[in-house]
């Protein structure tokens, strides 16, 4: 993991047109803006990783739906 020390206003760039800049710290707490565009989605991990186990879930959902049509059969 690459680890920066950045100050309030401060800016990181991803490449060349995805920009990460430090809007306010507080304590512990960090507000961060990004500049992205607009087909490079941008997720909180904590939902990231919440949709992938949904995600999950329906594949899965799908499988056992069509292994039951088979069986019916």
């Amino acid at each position: 993991m690459l680890v920066l020390s950045r100050k309030k206003d401060q800016t990181i760039m991803l490449g060349d047109n995805i920009e990460i800049t430090i809007i306010e710290i507080q304590g512990d707490q960090v507000r961060i803006g990004i500049n992205a565009p607009k087909n490079v989605p941008i997720y909180r991990k904590e939902l990231f990783i919440e949709i992938q186990e949904e995600n999950k879930k329906a594949a899965s959902i799908g499988i056992v739906k069509f292994d039951n049509i088979i069986k019916n059969k």
